[in-house]
């Protein structure tokens, strides 16, 4: 169905509140955590969010060479935030962005390799992968609705008022709407609920009126990169996360889209993840990856149409030239943005449920992948020092949910279903000797 411009111009604002905030988490923190200055932090900050809408307009144009065409949205990926901050703590800001070009580098060249491994990914896996990204993410909803970690009114009634009041707005707009009103729930909530925050004081202005009207994007802003080898094989681990992460997403939104992957289309997705990465370095930015709350998203929707991303890569580009109209994305309150993320992330949840659907649970060996690793990701969810003496370089594979989880079950699903059982070779071998 085609959608009006002011239509899809809602939708492509939706699909970049939904990424934003999570998007800019990520310089918030490891700017924080390295040193930097307020001038150097507002750079940081505004050059993510412009390099969020160049990736995200990369992966959903689809060439010869890039892009995997699907309406997914990219965003700084939650797995480099330790990497990096360890690695400008130890070697300096510019072997950060030395490690984040050659690590892209290494995600281009051997994209390829990358979309050959598709076998390896079977309903049995995206189907739990796609779960335990949902699983993992729903705490992050919940903390929000409280507040968000750390406030002092962490959990008030206030918050959860403010939150759940949200979660029903979506949920009457969904079962009382049909259509375009019902596609842009989320954002609605977002809207009307930082309306309401507004009467109850919870609303500030001041990081608009703080926030600068124009912004320059420069190569190298943090000086000449560096190259240092532990970095640099760091930052590779980094990408090889994201690659498993991105390729859940992939065939979560493959299936809602009602199209079926190839290796080609799998190669040119991570070939478009790679040049972003590479983009990330050289503007001193981000490693980047897809973001599954934007899964959730499309689902809730129903709307497929790429021009709906363009529309909100673009935003994110201009965004990042005005601070000061991307700072009014700031002043939503945790628990608006909360009480909508919870909607999101439990229909990718939902979602991942759906794609189980079509395994064969009748052979005990699936359920077995689908236990250990939605368990296992939501183990790490809920116990996130269980690997906390464990060395660094490990710790990148292990601290993380999504991708604990999500390794567990393609190393399950190979070792059950793609290597030769003794009965199906003492089976061979009789029918050989008959």
């Amino acid at each position: 169905m085609k959608q009006h411009p002011i239509q899809v111009f809602s939708l492509g604002i939706q699909h970049m509140l939904a990424m934003y905030a999570g998007a800019v988490v990520v310089p918030l923190i490891v700017g924080g955590a390295i040193g930097l200055n307020s001038e150097q932090l507002t750079y940081l900050v505004a050059i993510d969010i412009f390099m969020c809408g160049i990736a995200t307009i990369l992966q959903a144009l689809s060439n010869r060479f890039f892009g995997i065409g699907l309406p997914v949205v990219l965003g700084c990926t939650f797995t480099a935030v330790g990497p990096m901050i360890a690695i400008g703590g130890k070697y300096g800001i510019s072997a950060i962005y030395g490690s984040i070009i050659v690590a892209g580098v290494f995600m281009v060249v051997l994209a390829s390799f990358f979309g050959k491994l598709v076998k390896l990914f079977p309903p049995v896996v995206t189907g739990s992968v796609v779960t335990v990204i949902g699983v993992t993410l729903v705490p992050v909803a919940m903390n929000d609705m409280a507040g968000g970690v750390g406030s002092k009114d962490f959990g008030s009634l206030a918050n959860l008022a403010l939150a759940f009041g949200v979660l029903l707005f979506i949920i009457a707009v969904y079962r009382l709407f049909n259509g375009f009103i019902r596609s842009i729930a989320i954002l609605l909530g977002i809207v009307l609920g930082t309306i309401a925050a507004s009467f109850m004081g919870m609303v500030s202005l001041k990081p608009v009126a703080q926030a600068s009207w124009l912004h320059a994007v420069q190569p190298f802003y943090f000086g000449t990169p560096t190259f240092e080898v532990t970095p640099i094989v760091t930052m590779i681990l980094v990408v090889c996360v994201g690659v498993v992460e991105a390729t859940g997403v992939y065939f979560a939104l493959s299936d809602i889209c009602g199209r079926t992957l190839t290796e080609k289309d799998l190669t040119k997705g991570y070939r478009a993840e790679g040049l972003a990465i590479i983009l990330g370095g050289v503007f001193n930015s981000f490693p980047y990856t897809t973001y599954s709350q934007n899964v959730g998203l499309v689902q809730l929707s129903g709307v497929r149409n790429r021009v709906v991303i363009y529309v909100c890569g673009a935003l994110l580009v201009l965004l990042g030239f005005i601070p000061k109209i991307a700072a009014l994305a700031t002043i939503i309150p945790h628990p608006v943005l909360g009480g909508a993320s919870l909607a999101m992330f439990g229909m990718v949840m939902a979602y991942g449920i759906k794609m189980l659907s079509k395994v064969d649970f009748a052979k005990q060996e699936n359920l077995l992948i689908v236990a250990c690793s939605v368990g296992m990701g939501l183990g790490i969810t809920v116990v996130p020092t269980l690997f906390a003496k464990m060395p660094e370089s490990i710790r990148i594979l292990t601290d993380n949910g999504i991708v604990l989880g999500s390794l567990t079950a393609v190393v399950l699903n190979v070792l059950f279903n793609l290597l030769p059982s003794k009965q199906a070779e003492m089976k061979q071998a009789m029918e050989t000797a008959s």
